[in-house]
């Protein structure tokens, strides 16, 4: 195939993922963002493999087959409650490639076209330089979310005196030697480079707390596009280098608009939760011999059905008992008593932008029932009924009344402000990020105490 050919078919493919990403920015058209993305990779794998500079189809098939083989295993296995940690493991699968491209592209430039061994371009230097330090940085940076995100390692921020001033001086260092391997071409300086920044990837997300961690995963995306798109350049492949740049703009965006959602500072969650100390530790009161009201699903079908308006407040409870159908159903049934049902999703709800959207299309809830929190949160005071399933953090009141609380400051769903409260949780215990929820003390508030799946079937019966 001519390098013309080629030229215009990847720039076919790129049109394709841009096309692609337009159309994940809604549901309505997220499927057809699916299908351009499909479409675009299947033109770009087809382009690359007709290049006449392939010099191993039987390597490339053996790959294709053993990854295809991983990737439909896990996607058939994977439940909807781990996919956050699976999108944090896939990160870091980009960050190791493109380290291990710019390693082989270091130990024989002349494949590449870059040089010579101890004589490699100064332009490919660069970009192989910082295509593996942001590759490596992604890699160990991913695999700790993925830790805190599978539960390996706590949720909570892990810090310690003058971790700041590490991260700083390591960010410091890495420049440093950046510019020195340019400078001298030095195995020793390039294997330090791998190592630093996998140190400093480590130290950049441990301090981190859950609930910001859907931000992390977002920028963690960003990273590993910005990792391809150097190594797009090592590998002089201008699709690489546009896809690459589309992911790593898009994630940044996206972790931006989110991290203003939550009244996060962007530099904070880039430079691994600067500033956060103050709010490393859980300040909510303890439950001491507080009260709660707690009520049956015979109590709560009694409630809704004599609402005249019901918001639902999804979360990761929802998510672990995969009540998303049963919640549907529920609400079905409601809206045919005459019902106003709506359904308000945090920015962070869950594990990963998105999380609770893409589980209620799974259920097939109208999108035009679907509201953000900007959208939605002033009408709890209007509203009869807040019913929160599996929801936390995104609905706890010391983010406005603790100063001291590590998610003060984030903006909440004002579930309080409903004149009744309905709780479904199966303990409890504090959210992801450790606090107490003052909201289980209200009264208003009825804690509805199971499985969120078992208690919406229940509600289910009692209202028919």
């Amino acid at each position: 195939m001519s390098e013309s050919l080629s030229a215009l078919l990847y720039l076919v493919a790129s049109i394709c993922f841009i096309m692609a990403l337009r159309g994940l920015s809604s549901p309505d058209t997220a499927r057809a963002g699916n299908l351009y993305g499909i479409i675009g990779m299947a033109i770009a794998i087809l382009t690359t493999l007709a290049s006449p500079y392939v010099v191993s189809y039987w390597l490339i098939a053996v790959g294709l087959v053993i990854g295809g083989a991983v990737g439909a295993y896990i996607a058939r296995q994977i439940q909807m409650t781990a996919l956050p940690q699976l999108v944090a493991a896939f990160h870091s699968l980009v960050g190791l490639a493109a380290v291990c491209v710019a390693t082989a592209a270091f130990a024989a430039p002349e494949a590449y076209g870059i040089g010579l061994r101890g004589a490699i371009h100064p332009s490919s230097l660069i970009e192989m330089a910082i295509g593996l330090t942001i590759g490596a940085i992604t890699f160990s940076g991913s695999v700790v979310a993925f830790g805190k995100l599978q539960g390996v390692v706590t949720g909570r921020p892990l810090v310690f005196p003058g971790q700041h001033l590490i991260n700083l001086a390591l960010g410091i260092l890495l420049i440093a030697l950046i510019v020195l391997f340019v400078m001298t071409e030095a195995s020793s300086v390039f294997a330090l480079l791998v190592l630093l920044s996998l140190a400093f990837g480590f130290l950049l997300i441990v301090p981190i707390g859950g609930a910001d961690m859907p931000v992390v995963i977002s920028m963690l995306n960003s990273y590993s596009g910005w990792a391809a798109c150097g190594i797009g350049f090592t590998l002089s492949n201008s699709l690489l280098i546009i896809t690459g740049a589309l992911v790593g703009s898009s994630g940044a965006i996206l972790s931006y608009i989110m991290c203003k959602g939550m009244n996060r500072s962007i530099i904070n969650v880039i430079l691994g939760g600067f500033g956060t100390e103050g709010g490393a530790a859980p300040a909510a009161g303890a439950a001491g011999d507080r009260l709660v009201k707690s009520g049956s699903a015979e109590d709560a079908a009694f409630i809704l059905k004599n609402a005249s308006s019901v918001i639902i407040v999804p979360g990761y409870g929802m998510a672990v008992a995969q009540a998303q159908h049963a919640l549907r159903e529920m609400a079905d049934m409601l809206k045919k008593d005459g019902v106003k049902v709506s359904y308000a999703i945090h920015p962070v709800a869950g594990r990963m932008p998105g999380h609770m959207n893409v589980l209620l299309a799974e259920a097939n809830v109208p999108y035009d029932e679907v509201f953000e929190l900007d959208e939605i949160n002033r009408d709890f005071a209007s509203t009869d009924v807040a019913f929160v399933i599996g929801a936390n953090d995104v609905t706890n009141p010391a983010a406005k009344t603790d100063p001291t609380s590590p998610i003060y400051g984030m903006p909440i769903l004002d579930v309080e402000r409903a004149k009744t409260v309905l709780f479904v949780k199966r303990s409890m215990a504090s959210g992801y990020a450790g606090v107490e929820n003052e909201l289980f003390y209200r009264d208003n508030t009825m804690m509805l105490f199971g499985d969120a799946k078992k208690m919406c079937e229940e509600i289910v019966k009692a209202l028919d």
